[in-house]
């Protein structure tokens, strides 16, 4: 994209103004050293490359093999049998909706059933809901700074 002739900020002034840039830098001693003259670290501890030319490796592996290893997880909770005969209304109200063929019924008999069903498992798991906090936390509102 060039600029309309006479164009201060065109394209052939890009280079002149980069370089006015840099000088006034390095003037100002923001930009003595460039990134090839720095060293480089090799590891995530910042340690350079020149450090561990005698190194065997030793404690290398022993950093590498050292790692977290999170505790097994708390066993599932076991379900109150009223919650396992919610769900197992919902799920009869889905079969009888679905294929009321396969346990026997017509269509006119098994949807009347299917909707009782499902109505009946939804609420009873929605009666069931905690309506507070828990109680095993105590007034306990978590951590403070």
């Amino acid at each position: 994209m060039t600029g309309p002739a006479g164009n201060p900020d065109g394209p052939e002034n890009v280079d002149a103004a980069f370089a006015e840039i840099v000088a006034g830098l390095q003037r100002d001693g923001v930009a003595t050293q460039w990134p090839e003259d720095t060293p480089e670290p090799d590891d995530r501890w910042g340690r350079e490359a020149e450090s561990r030319e005698g190194d065997t490796g030793e404690q290398w592996a022993a950093d590498s093999e050292e790692h977290y290893v999170p505790p097994d997880p708390p066993p599932f909770p076991r379900p109150h049998p009223m919650t396992v005969v919610a769900v197992g209304l919902l799920l009869i109200g889905a079969v009888l909706l679905l294929i009321p063929n396969a346990v026997g019924l017509g269509t006119p008999a098994a949807s009347p059933l299917a909707l009782i069903a499902l109505v009946s498992g939804a609420g009873w798991l929605l009666l069931r809901m905690r309506h507070g906090p828990p109680s095993e936390h105590d007034g306990d509102d978590g951590a403070q700074l």
